[in-house]
């Protein structure tokens, strides 16, 4: 238990109709008794009027609704206070600048509210990553994997893993104590395969597509093709706006150009890229290189081909759409019919056709490309599904205790108890790192970082 207060603006710092001021810590109480002087204590979680005064001048600074936490029963597990105010500038500065001179009172550093609920056990390190998802979620889907892992979905899962690696390091350690003991086979038959279930269990939760981490941190498109193909006009018909220079002039993209869009509750960061072709100047050489760095780790290519490419597609387009992560885009549709489209492929890669200038299918290509992107987002994502790491952490730990249980299970027989209940122990640890369980005094400055101030 934090031996300190702390107070933070929870709302946004926009001019509002509403400001919420948070206070958590031992002096919670006192403070908010400070700045209502003569005023009884409201009751708990009971919304109520008062005016709120400076406690150094006695000047009145706004009348709000203030509500009282007790703990351990609030967020913080500590006790917190909440002041709604009027939201003007002036109404907010002043009652910080008056909590500020209140002994024993200090600014929360950013994430330091939910820090404290995690250490005060009121949220697992899942959750708390959550809370910080939520906040920064910008489409209907990051809002639901966020409420779902705040909700625990997550944390269980590992915390169950963790409780049966534990219940067979009792078994083998049993077997170790009780050496002389003659302990049914059977026993130890059904120890060993209970953790190759769960061997099976991790390794499917790990072979997930990186769903989780896609919707967190967005589907990745890069547009590719050579230059004038049309790609920048595309960008902008996306963005609803201009985002990028079009030009007659061939190589007017020289760097990578990202659009930020929301298509069916998935966020999507889509690059425009730089045409590829070969070219002796410098400048244009580097941005076909960054293009071609950006088409390796796009989770889709869209490549965009101008009317005059196709059917005869150039061998080093059509190498782009061989490994599977690829739409084709036939673009200038305008100019010259393109038939039989439906039936068409690229190496496997679909193949549409459209123009961007005009928009003529470009809302199929849209129905077809928010198709694609959910189906990388949210594969095996349904009603009922268990969720998915939504961060590199997460999986990282996961493949530690995936490797340790293989070789708790490769060796159960042949290295001796001692090194199996090691294996297992290793395997526990890793999982009960994700949900801050053990060895996470290190990671708490980096998990908390990213949070807000307020939160």
């Amino acid at each position: 238990m934090n031996d300190t207060t702390i107070f933070a603006l929870a709302s946004g710092g926009a001019r509002a109709g509403v400001a919420v001021l948070r206070l958590s810590g031992p002096g919670a109480g006192d403070a908010l008794a400070a700045l209502t002087p003569g005023r009884n204590v409201p009751a708990p979680r009971k919304a109520s009027l008062r005016d709120l005064h400076d406690p150094a001048s006695g000047e009145t600074l706004d009348q709000a609704l203030v509500v009282r936490f007790p703990g351990p029963g609030s967020f913080t597990g500590e006790d917190v206070v909440e002041l709604h105010l009027h939201g003007g500038p002036a109404v907010v500065e002043g009652v910080l600048a008056a909590l500020g001179r209140i002994p024993g009172l200090r600014p929360a550093e950013a994430g330091e509210f939910t820090r404290r609920a995690f250490l005060n056990g009121r949220l697992d390190l899942t959750q708390a990553e959550a809370i910080a998802d939520l906040v920064a979620a910008e489409t209907s889907e990051q809002r639901r994997q966020a409420l779902d892992q705040a909700a625990g979905a997550l944390g269980q899962i590992y915390e169950g893993w963790r409780t049966r690696l534990i219940a067979a390091i009792a078994h083998v350690e049993a077997g170790i104590d009780f050496a002389d003991e003659d302990l049914p086979e059977d026993i130890d038959r059904a120890a060993r395969d209970a953790l190759a279930v769960l061997a099976g269990e991790i390794a499917a939760h790990l072979d997930d597509g990186r769903r989780g981490e896609r919707l967190r941190a967005g589907v990745h498109l890069a547009l590719l093709g050579r230059p004038n193909a049309g790609k920048s006009t595309l960008l902008n018909l996306l963005a609803g706006r201009d985002a990028a220079i079009v030009s007659e002039t061939a190589g007017t993209t020289r760097d990578v150009i990202e659009v930020h869009l929301d298509l069916g509750g998935v966020p999507v960061i889509v690059a425009d890229t730089a045409g590829l072709r070969d070219s002796t100047d410098a400048v244009e050489r580097e941005g076909v290189r960054r293009a071609a760095a950006r088409a390796d780790w796009a989770d889709l290519k869209l490549i965009v081909l101008d009317r005059a490419d196709w059917p005869d597609v150039p061998d080093d387009l059509r190498a782009l759409g061989a490994d599977g992560r690829a739409l084709v885009l036939v673009n200038k549709a305008d100019l010259a019919p393109v038939d039989g489209l439906g039936n068409l492929d690229l190496d496997g890669a679909p193949v549409l056709a459209l123009s961007a200038r005009t928009g003529a299918g470009v809302d199929d290509f849209i129905i077809r490309l928010t198709e694609a992107v959910r189906g990388l987002a949210l594969a095996g994502a349904g009603a009922g599904a268990a969720p998915g790491p939504t961060r590199a952490r997460h999986r990282h730990a996961l493949e530690e205790a995936r490797t340790a249980l293989a070789q708790a299970l490769d060796g159960w027989s042949t290295r001796g108890p001692e090194m199996v209940a090691e294996d297992l122990r290793l395997a526990a640890r890793a999982i009960g790192r994700i949900t801050g369980r053990v060895d996470v005094e290190d990671l708490l400055d980096v998990i908390f970082a990213d949070f807000c101030i307020g939160k």
